[in-house]
């Protein structure tokens, strides 16, 4: 629901002026009552300190000079001479809490039974009925209390007189907020008025009309409203052409973007997988240059050479695929996928690497077969077991498991390697992100890999996650469906 800018104004302003008249008018009789509140317990106090002047000055005086002798044989006298001095209405109590003056048989409020109990500790206390105020002040000898003393105030006087106010308040209230709300109203009528105006203007260029008014007034609401008009022309004569080149504009910034991203996609992917194969058939060929004479080396580089250039192979056919069709995904073709041979095969093209740095490796591999594409499984398991020997410190340990539990494979890969920093653990999987760019640089990774894995383990149904990363090393879950166990 729509709320004119003049409505809007005058609720605001009237309730600006009401609550300024309340609130002062609140402060002002709060004063006042606190005002008298400390006016009735200033003279009462001073009532009671002449009742203890007294008290002394008749003790000493007197015959009688035990104080609790005193009251208990002329207590009526002394509180009818208090009486008389003060003008107001007294009542004696000796340590007991018995009355000795007017209140003999010790009928007692249950509010003046408990002030009586302060007062009876050696302390000053007051209690308010109605328009009766009940002040009650121990009586010393010395330091020594010897009674209580208790002063009647009438209140109905100062009630009277906060009621008076009040109403005064309340008449010159009343006359201040209207006369106030009536001259502030003419005067914000006049802007608002002013604005109103400049928002029809503003709908009718929204609309696409662009005839405006010009405003007769010498201050900002009339150098706005020139402004506008004076846009409103320009747009006129500029739209349409704008329109046309913007229009344009757009569709290349878009064409440009998009042909950026996958180019850049595009070349990174395959840098990066290539890469990996190609490090492992080098690592090969050095250690076949070393010992030329083993033959176990040597048949087990033919094996694994052969399976790295099969794989290169076939990442030249999807490459290919993706240029001639300009597609940048992968097609997969899930089926059955002997997760523990997958492990071992990549151990396997990974191991003359391993040795090169003098890494250990431990596995605990269990039987698990998932629904995956073979491929592309192996890229993220090489990918993670890449990153693991990279980023692992010499001579350390790289750690594999797997196990089928929950309908799922789960392996964890994890390496005594330099960690990743808690601040950074989220951007790991983001492209071309490195936490070590000297290390990377020296490793030759580009950031791609673990983007790369997450990407091909979710597009089969999987999931990648960092379960662990301190300065002992960092461990990655890897989790797929489980062949039978749910999953198609």
């Amino acid at each position: 629901m729509r709320i004119s800018i003049k409505i809007k104004t005058s609720v605001f302003l009237a309730a600006l002026l009401l609550l300024t008249v309340i609130v002062m008018s609140l402060l002002v009789l709060q004063g006042i009552q606190k005002n008298q509140r400390a006016q009735v317990e200033q003279y009462l106090a001073q009532q009671a300190s002449t009742a203890n002047l007294y008290l002394l000055q008749s003790l000493m005086t007197g015959s009688i000079k035990v104080p609790e002798t005193y009251l208990s044989s002329k207590g009526e006298e002394f509180a009818g001479q208090l009486e008389w001095i003060s003008g107001q209405t007294v009542e004696l109590y000796d340590l007991a809490g018995k009355a000795l003056f007017k209140n003999r048989s010790g009928t007692l409020s249950d509010g003046i039974r408990r002030t009586l109990a302060f007062a009876l500790d050696d302390k000053t206390a007051y209690l308010v009925e109605g328009n009766a105020l009940y002040y009650l002040a121990p009586l010393r000898v010395g330091d020594e209390q010897v009674g209580v003393v208790q002063f009647y105030y009438d209140l109905a006087g100062n009630a009277v007189f906060y009621d008076q106010i009040k109403r005064l308040f309340v008449y010159i209230g009343a006359g201040t907020f209207f006369l106030s709300f009536i001259l502030a109203y003419i005067y914000f009528n006049s802007l608002s008025g002013g604005i109103i105006k400049l928002n029809r203007a503003v709908n009718r260029i929204r609309e696409g009309s662009y005839d405006t008014i010009r405003l007769r007034r010498k201050d900002e609401i009339g150098e706005l409203g020139e402004g506008i008009r004076m846009m409103s022309e320009r747009i006129r004569r500029t739209i349409r052409d704008k329109d046309e080149e913007r229009e344009k504009l757009k569709l290349a910034v878009d064409k440009l973007s998009r042909l950026d991203r996958q180019q850049k996609q595009f070349i990174g992917n395959v840098t990066h997988e290539f890469k990996t194969p190609l490090t492992s058939i080098k690592a090969y060929l050095d250690l076949m240059d070393m010992y030329p004479d083993d033959e176990a080396l040597l048949r087990t580089a033919k094996t694994n050479i052969e399976g790295d250039t099969q794989r290169l192979y076939e990442m030249v056919e999807k490459v290919l695929q993706l240029s001639a069709l300009e597609k940048y995904d992968f097609e997969f073709n899930k089926e059955k996928v002997d997760v523990r041979h997958a492990i071992r095969s990549v151990l396997g093209s990974l191991k003359g690497k391993m040795d090169k740095f003098g890494l250990r490796m431990e596995t605990d591999l269990s039987e698990a077969t998932a629904i995956a594409d073979g491929d592309s499984f192996t890229i993220v398991l090489v990918n993670l077991l890449d990153n693991a020997i990279k980023y692992n410190k010499p001579k350390g340990r790289i750690g594999v498991k797997c196990e089928e539990r929950d309908g799922q494979v789960v392996i964890e890969i994890a390496d005594t390697g330099i960690g990743i920093p808690p601040a950074v653990a989220h951007k790991i999987f983001e492209p071309f992100y490195t936490v070590d760019k000297n290390r990377s640089r020296e490793s030759g990774g580009a950031g791609l890999g673990l983007a790369l894995a997450k990407r091909y383990a979710e597009t089969q149904g999987g999931s990648i996650a960092l379960v662990r990363s301190d300065a002992e090393g960092t461990t990655f879950r890897i989790a797929y469906p489980a062949w039978g166990g749910g999953s198609s």
